[in-house]
């Protein structure tokens, strides 16, 4: 049943493009109800409230999904589910913006979407086909392996996670229904550290194995170095470990004058990669080592 949801929620993805269908709207309407609470109306000032936050909703799919006992309401509860999780829609229109710009020659518009991109996922400095590389991993790869591994309730906790994590410099507004669609989150005072740790060492391992498949379906000799010297690092960001690995991975000379040719490559690269782990997770299936 997770391949099924796998590849449904796959395709339903690029079609279901409505606010409806995006994570962060139900996330946004989450906050709010929980802040209308006198007992998490701060929970951003105390690490055990921060984890409740996540860890309600969390626990919440997971007992519900066991009281489920027919295979096929299981299978489109769970399906339903992952294909939130999965929803990026913004980043996909970032980057068909960007291409926009670029074929145009307007390099201003295209640093001011790169720009826009990083401020809205709270990421550090880095070029746009790297941001693309992550963001892949993040919204697809890393939750399709929490979805096999630990079922709807592991894609919907590591969603959580990162949205929350993204959301970390964001002043604490409210929102109203109509800047759901626009706004990516509503969130704290930026004391964030614990949530920051915990989603550290979630990557650290997953991070890894994604980038030896960037390896595999790309220059495996000339990223294996740069895999092995970051395989036993604990303190580089995980962000860093995967982007160093997929450059090193694919070759491509860049004209300074063309700021398409990296996004491209790399896109392409992710979309490989992503297959490669598609495929793995479908033979793990079919031989009954994954359920």
């Amino acid at each position: 049943m997770s391949l099924m949801s796998l590849l449904i929620a796959l395709i339903a993805e690029r079609y279901l493009s409505s606010s409806a269908w995006q994570f962060n709207t139900f996330y946004q309407r989450y906050i709010g109800m929980l802040k209308q609470t006198k007992l998490f109306a701060d929970y951003r000032h105390s690490t055990v409230l921060s984890y409740l936050v996540i860890f309600i909703p969390v626990l919440g799919c997971y007992f519900l999904l066991a009281q489920i006992d027919n295979v096929l309401l299981h299978l489109i509860v769970s399906t339903l589910i992952l294909i939130v999780c999965f929803g990026c829609v913004k980043t996909r229109e970032a980057y068909k913006c960007y291409l926009q710009s670029a074929f145009k020659g307007e390099m201003t518009s295209c640093d001011l979407q790169r720009l826009q991109l990083l401020q809205d996922k709270n990421i550090e400095e880095m070029g746009f086909g790297q941001t693309l590389v992550w963001l892949n991993y993040r919204y697809f790869i890393a939750v399709m392996l929490f979805f096999v591994l630990f079922g709807a309730a592991g894609a919907l906790f590591y969603r959580l996670l990162t949205t929350i994590n993204e959301c970390a410099n964001e002043q604490d507004v409210v929102v109203s229904d109509a800047a759901h669609e626009n706004s990516n989150c509503e969130i704290g005072d930026g004391n964030n550290q614990a949530s920051q740790q915990l989603l550290f060492w979630v990557d650290w391992l997953p991070v890894r194995l994604v980038a030896f498949g960037y390896m595999f379906v790309g220059h495996f000799s000339k990223a294996m170095p740069v895999w092995l010297e970051n395989l036993f690092e604990f303190e580089k960001a995980p962000s860093k470990v995967l982007i160093a690995v997929a450059q090193m991975s694919e070759d491509y000379m860049v004209d300074a004058d063309d700021c398409t040719a990296e996004p491209c490559l790399l896109v392409k690269l992710a979309k490989r990669t992503l297959l490669l782990f598609l495929a793995l997770i479908a033979v793990l299936i079919l031989t009954g080592i994954l359920s």
